[in-house]
């Protein structure tokens, strides 16, 4: 529904927590989170019978916390000047085509980047020139307008996919991570995938030269043993992180010179038994690729790097989410922390992290099917007051939907937080037509 304003205020809201007092207080310094009493949710946008928005990203500007910009596929872009309570919706444009993989980020300028990828010919999957490059656009204006010019890794005939971004707060250089398939879908041993990197130190005008981060190359079969999953994230000295998924295992480099060298021999942060590719009962399909933060805040965790992801250790029958931490860099990593807090034999799936860099608090947002034995399906927040030691879980969804593998749901959902407020967006389904969410979360400073 473009062109109007979007605004749902739904009765009913659900209690998230009252204070998180002497009982939250954590070990090595955590301080107390205090979290809104109840939680709102804010639809985003909604599409046609059968047909509509998924795969969300969000993001709020650390300059002006009201403004708010998200995205949906294919090209669907929202903007909120009320801090996400109500949104406006348009179609993104480009000269190179826009064929979903929406990543929304906002740098400390206060402007906007909207990653997606490509299809200059507009032909789709039956053309040469799909997913030939990303295209990262820019916008000044909150998310009114936007540059669609702008483009890093055109290195045919490979194909480009699953970008994302981030941004140094200090230099003010942008970097952005993705996947390089020499062929996509092929099961030829001639064809392999890596993990590229591209930066811009102009705002986002340009983008240097792509080239590979990691050691080992995967398949093109955007399978297990496929090189995915990479997301960028910046240090407080402007170290520059990555992490992806491949053969059962989460591999990390980095770079302390803003991405000019890496590390000669990647690092294994967690095993990922069963692989990252999995399935979920009533999801066409879904995988539990990490994401990648550091922390830059002046808590007493600053410095520490998180790997948040999902995986099926115990089998089909039990999904869940987990976080590593290091302390030191990314060259040691702590054992694997369960993040979703039930009795196992239930699923969560789809996780999405963020960190607020005005107190180090981590964040992740799920799905998730504890109080159900079908398909229903909660949205669930956990917080982390503490480093990622311990987590704090909340249904933040006001009522379930229920997923069908005949409608296709995306591959991930989104979180941004920024000076206490927490933005999750994620998609559900209802009556036939998918959707894109919002809660309206506020964190009380301590």
């Amino acid at each position: 529904m473009p062109g109007f304003l979007m605004y749902l205020a739904r009765l009913g809201c659900i209690g998230l927590a009252i204070l998180l007092a002497a009982a939250c207080q954590r070990k090595a310094g955590g301080l107390p989170v205090a979290i809104s009493k109840t939680v709102r949710n804010v639809l985003i946008g909604e599409g046609m019978l059968g047909y509509g928005p998924c795969e969300p990203s969000i993001a709020i500007n650390p300059n002006n916390i009201d403004q708010v910009v998200a995205g949906a596929i294919l090209d669907r872009v929202y903007y909120s000047e009320d801090g996400g309570k109500s949104w406006m919706e348009q179609r993104l444009q480009s000269p190179h085509g826009v064929f979903g993989d929406p990543v929304v980020l906002a740098d400390y300028r206060g402007n906007f980047f909207f990653a997606h990828l490509a299809d200059p010919a507009g032909t789709g999957r039956s053309g040469q020139s799909w997913l030939d490059r990303i295209v990262i656009q820019k916008s000044g204006d909150g998310g009114k307008s936007w540059d669609g010019s702008a483009y890093t890794g055109n290195r045919p005939p490979a194909d480009q996919d699953k970008q994302w971004l981030a941004a140094d707060p200090n230099s003010h250089h942008l970097y952005i991570t993705w996947t390089e398939f020499d062929k996509y879908g092929s099961s030829s041993p001639e064809h392999q995938s890596r993990i590229l990197f591209s930066k811009s130190t102009d705002g986002g005008e340009s983008w240097s030269e792509a080239f590979p981060v990691n050691q080992l190359e995967g398949n093109c079969l955007d399978d297990d043993d496929t090189t995915e999953g990479a997301v960028p994230a910046v240090g407080p000295n402007g170290e520059v992180y990555v992490a992806w998924a491949y053969a059962e295992k989460i591999y990390f480099d980095r770079s302390l010179d803003g991405g000019a060298t890496w590390l000669e021999e990647d690092i294994v942060a967690a095993g990922q038994a069963g692989g990252w590719n999995f399935d979920i009962p009533g999801i066409s399909r879904c995988n539990g690729l990490p994401f990648t933060e550091a922390d830059r805040s002046n808590g007493p965790y600053r410095g520490s790097v998180y790997i948040n992801w999902s995986s099926q250790p115990d089998g089909e029958g039990d999904t869940d989410i987990w976080l590593a931490y290091s302390r030191d860099g990314g060259l040691n990593w702590s054992e694997p922390i369960r993040v979703n807090d039930d009795p196992p034999g239930k699923h969560q799936f789809f996780t999405a992290m963020a960190v607020d860099q005005s107190t180090g608090y981590i964040y992740i947002v799920f799905y998730d099917r504890r109080a159900h034995d079908g398909l229903q399906t909660d949205v669930y927040l956990a917080w982390s007051a503490d480093g990622g030691q311990s987590f704090t879980n909340q249904r933040i969804s006001e009522k379930p939907f229920t997923p069908t593998p005949d409608v296709f749901f995306g591959d991930y959902n989104d979180i941004s937080a920024e000076n206490g407020r927490v933005r999750p967006i994620w998609t559900r389904l209802e009556d036939g037509r998918l959707s894109v969410w919002t809660a309206v979360i506020e964190v009380g400073r301590p």
